[in-house]
């Protein structure tokens, strides 16, 4: 049986031919490069070939891809944190990126602000115009709600008779009295705004769909 005998270092320069080659750090090219480090982007100007091979492609990228390294640790800061590890903090970006997405649609204004604009009525702050100062109790009291403004009389165990006012509510008929009248009249009030608000909506839906058909 015939054996096949290698001489002796004939396998180290078999692994050492198998090697990649071990391109250089620096790059030097005609035309120098210019960085967007924010952005971590390289520009290289220099022209390929008309029909450049996959090869040259490649090797462009890689030298492009090594400078821009090169210029990052040169230039950039670099910091040791104890929990995050070695940072490299990067300069403000100096190309502005197209957006991803378009910008949004303007939003459409409501009844209520278009009303507010044409009359000059300013928008108030949250909380602003909450409370009112009563000058019989010296107490600031809320303008709605529990204990509120808008409730005067409807608690007084003495109400004011108006003779007119007490006809055209008997004339009703159906057991009202000038007591309860200031109530009925609040809750009225509060059915016919939320009647105007729903009727608000629906012509801002239907003015949304009508846009959006086009």
């Amino acid at each position: 049986m015939a054996t096949r005998t290698e001489e002796p270092g004939t396998s180290s320069l078999l692994l050492e031919a198998s090697k990649p080659e071990r391109l250089p750090i620096t790059v030097t090219k005609p035309i120098p490069y210019t960085f967007d480090l924010g952005n971590l982007l390289c520009n290289d100007s220099n022209p390929l070939p008309e029909k450049p091979t996959d090869a040259q492609i490649s090797s462009a990228a890689r030298d492009c891809a090594q400078a821009l390294i090169n210029q990052l640790l040169t230039t950039c800061p670099i910091t040791t944190h104890p929990t995050d590890g070695v940072l490299l903090t990067l300069p403000p970006p100096t190309t502005r990126l197209p957006r991803e997405k378009p910008l949004p649609a303007e939003k459409q204004q409501t009844k209520w602000e278009k009303f507010a604009k044409k009359k000059g009525i300013k928008e108030k702050k949250k909380g602003e115009g909450k409370m009112v100062y009563e000058e019989e109790t010296g107490e600031w009291v809320p303008k709605w709600g529990y204990k509120g403004r808008n409730k005067d009389g409807e608690g007084d165990w003495i109400v004011e008779v108006d003779e007119k006012k007490e006809k055209k509510v008997e004339a009703k008929g159906d057991g009202s009295t000038v007591r309860g009248e200031g109530r009925r009249e609040r809750k009225e009030k509060v059915r016919r705004n939320e009647r105007k608000q729903r009727s608000n909506e629906r012509g801002e839906r239907k003015a949304g769909l009508s846009k959006s058909s086009f």
